[in-house]
């Protein structure tokens, strides 16, 4: 929306919020990925950050995503952790959290569970804020998720990862970059859930 303010908070990862936005966004399971690999990315994420401030124009965009989210991305879909929404039972849940409210609350562009994370296309409608959108969405699939599994405690890594989307060609890469996920990790049929609303 061209009236409304870009807000920019900060945890461990930078979220930026404009009312009338469409995002790129990630969470992960809690055990996606060691502690020790992540400490040393974010060090080097950090130190680069720190050396080139925002705004970034597309040529820094591209760095930072060929040096940070794709290096992630590319641990992820090697499978570390219990991958346990490669189980369509344990992935029920998650897909029910994000089509409960789509087309009420958000609309879900594109979307793609893979065996340990989740990549949406996800716009809030106005009024809603997207912190708390994805908050319901993690705690409701969290606690549907670790009921079939009979366990408890933390299912989702706490913070998750979003990106207001800049341009149609960020849009038409991230949903390629959904469709082509699950055959770039070589999961097979049923392995994983994809959605694509357009």
């Amino acid at each position: 929306m061209p009236g409304s303010p870009l807000q920019i908070t900060h945890r461990n990862l930078p979220h930026w919020k404009k009312e009338g936005e469409i995002y790129w966004i990630t969470f992960r399971l809690a055990d996606s990925l060691p502690q020790k690999t992540i400490e040393k990315w974010r060090t080097e994420r950090d130190f680069w950050v720190r050396d080139h401030p925002h705004p970034w124009d597309e040529h820094q965009w591209r760095e930072y995503t060929t040096r940070f989210s794709e290096r992630l991305e590319n641990w992820l879909d090697a499978g570390m952790g219990s991958c346990a929404l490669r189980n369509a039972q344990v992935r029920q849940p998650v897909i029910d959290c994000l089509l409960r409210f789509h087309r009420v609350r958000h609309l879900l562009h594109a979307g793609v569970i893979m065996p340990n994370h989740v990549h949406l296309i996800l716009e809030p409608f106005a009024g809603q804020d997207l912190s708390k959108l994805m908050n319901g969405i993690k705690g409701a699939s969290s606690r549907g998720c670790n009921r079939i599994l009979r366990k408890s405690g933390q299912f989702w890594m706490d913070e998750s990862y979003d990106h207001i989307v800049r341009s149609e060609a960020q849009y038409d890469f991230y949903r390629s970059y959904i469709r082509e996920n699950p055959l770039k990790a070589h999961l097979k049929p049923g392995e994983y859930w994809i959605f694509d609303e357009f």
